[in-house]
């Protein structure tokens, strides 16, 4: 076949034709794309994504071959589909919008200084080892960007300066508030006894109880870090974005805990740090 000597020509009235306003606008579609497939990666969403995109490509090959039946099954699924996924990703939109409507500009900020987190964090793993060594179980949700006022409001208001003492008494056993998790804020802990969803993750272990599970379940649908002590076993251990990490000692829980209390830092700040530090 000759090479058609138009085509470089049609080519670069293609490109001729693109302005610079058309690639920030594609790269804006690209970063949205991007942030999507970021939030989906690590949830269940994302295998359902997969046999999604599968279906579609099947249909496309049916049609291209000509297959009307199977095609017209496929079209007539893929619609049910459309309609359906708002339903079958609820969470996952739920948590989309909360990113999109919290933000600092919207209210005070809950994150603190070193300082200030490190005096928070030592008393929280004090608090832990204290329960953990009496095998009193615990359920401590450190709030972040997204608010938890919905949480926090199936439970007993308090508003209280965050230190161990108090932690222990809130989690007496045979008390109101023992069962319910309490919500800390920054450095104050401002309800108790609330609940909390329970995960629907049928792969979890068999040795996860309610507490545990009711962890991973928030944690699913916000960016909370959730803390947990085991009342059979005493295990400490920490939920965020639906994973648990199990059998910590202080100073992982420290490392883990302190995070959560600090504004992340900018990508070019951490560049910075270790420049820095070399």
């Amino acid at each position: 076949m000759p090479f058609d000597m138009s085509f470089p020509n049609h080519l670069h009235g293609v490109i001729s034709t693109i302005s610079a306003l058309d690639i920030v606008d594609i790269l804006i579609v690209a970063a949205i794309i991007y942030k999507i497939y970021e939030m989906l990666q690590e949830t269940r969403a994302i295998t359902l994504l997969k046999g999604l995109a599968v279906l579609l490509t099947v249909a496309v090959v049916c049609s291209w071959l000509n297959l009307h039946v199977i095609s017209w099954l496929l079209q007539k699924a893929i619609s049910v589909l459309i309609v359906a996924l708002p339903i079958v990703f609820q969470p996952e939109l739920r948590r989309a919008l909360e990113h999109l409507g919290q933000g600092k500009l919207l209210g005070k900020s809950v994150f603190l200084d070193d300082t200030e987190a490190q005096n928070v964090v030592d008393e929280l793993v004090k608090a832990s080892k204290s329960l953990s060594a009496s095998k009193t179980g615990a359920l401590i949700v450190i709030e972040r960007d997204m608010k938890l006022n919905d949480i926090s409001a199936t439970g007993i208001h308090i508003d209280a300066l965050i230190t161990s003492e108090f932690l222990l008494n809130v989690f007496i056993p045979n008390t109101p508030l023992h069962d319910g998790a309490a919500i800390v804020r920054g450095n104050r802990l401002i309800a108790a006894g609330c609940l909390l969803p329970l995960t629907e993750n049928r792969d979890l272990s068999t040795e996860l109880g309610t507490r545990h599970r009711a962890a991973i379940g928030l944690s699913e649908q916000c960016d909370a870090l959730v803390l947990i002590v085991s009342e059979e076993t005493g295990t400490i251990s920490i939920a965020e974005n639906g994973h648990i990490m199990r059998h910590l000692d202080s100073d992982t829980l420290k490392a883990a805990l302190k995070p959560a209390f600090i504004a992340p830092q900018s990508n070019m700040g951490d560049f910075l740090l270790k420049i820095r530090g070399s």
